[in-house]
């Protein structure tokens, strides 16, 4: 005779014990941060380095100083951006190298010419020393990451842009576009581009920085703009490219604002 009862009895206790199991083999631990201690370390002349990780990171930085120090071209005076009240001779190197290096690439994909250059002042970060110009001294003087973008302006806007220029009164770098100014230098008499008159109606394509071209530096013709290529070309590369192929860098003092 089978006992049912007790079997009944059996089963149950088994199943409450494998829920109990279950339970708590899935139960998660609970970790508690009781004290956290901390200081300051201050990094000065004082700091001591770790041995080991200056011997690990040595060749590495020793490849990096190798490759930023390598020489591409020879500068034969020094070239600032506080040299100057309406340009500088950097800022016109700037402006000219970013036309000269940015045209074939637009030209290229958009069947269209780059008429002229205009960057910010404060986008100049260092000067080019006299003496042998190195890879390291693109990054001196371009530490950003901006790029060229290409921005179409009317004729009008263009107009705006140099009275922009003028009401701002800093160099910034500019090439392509010539503006006529009275004897105070605070009213415009004329404006040319490459030499030659201004039409409103004509869209104009100015090589610009992308921070400009979304309106930094209150540029809000720049962005107002629905006529915008982004060439992914940054401006330290540009400046690294026209070194390497540049022997002299010249020293260019052409006059952008002109007392008429």
């Amino acid at each position: 005779m089978v006992n049912v009862k007790k079997k009944r009895i059996n089963s149950s206790y088994f199943v409450i014990l494998l829920t109990l199991i279950t339970f708590y083999s899935c139960k998660t631990n609970k970790n508690n941060v009781y004290e956290i201690e901390g200081k300051r370390i201050n990094i000065n002349e004082a700091f001591i380095s770790d041995n080991k990780i200056e011997n690990f990171i040595a060749p590495y930085r020793q490849h990096i100083n190798n490759d930023l120090d390598s020489v591409l071209a020879f500068c034969p005076i020094t070239q600032e951006k506080a040299n100057g009240k309406w340009q500088t001779n950097i800022g016109n190197l700037f402006a000219e190298t970013t036309l000269s290096l940015s045209n074939p690439i637009f030209l290229k994909r958009e069947k269209k010419n780059i008429d002229f250059c205009l960057l910010n002042h404060g986008g100049i970060r260092s000067i080019i020393p006299q003496g042998n110009v190195t890879t390291r001294t693109a990054f001196e003087i371009m530490p950003f990451e901006n790029s060229v973008m290409i921005v179409g302006l009317t004729g009008k806007e263009v107009k705006a842009l140099a009275e922009y220029f003028i009401k701002e009164k800093k160099p910034h770098p500019l090439a392509g576009l010539t503006i006529f100014t009275n004897n105070e230098e605070n009213q415009i008499i004329d404006v040319l581009v490459n030499q030659k008159a201004i039409d409103d109606a004509k869209i104009y394509y100015v090589a610009t920085s992308d921070y400009l071209a979304n309106g930094g530096d209150n540029m809000n013709f720049f962005r107002d703009s629905n006529i915008k290529y982004d060439l992914d070309y940054k401006l330290r590369n540009l400046f690294i490219d026209y070194f390497k192929k540049t022997d002299t860098i010249p020293n260019i003092i052409t006059e952008r604002v002109i007392i008429k």
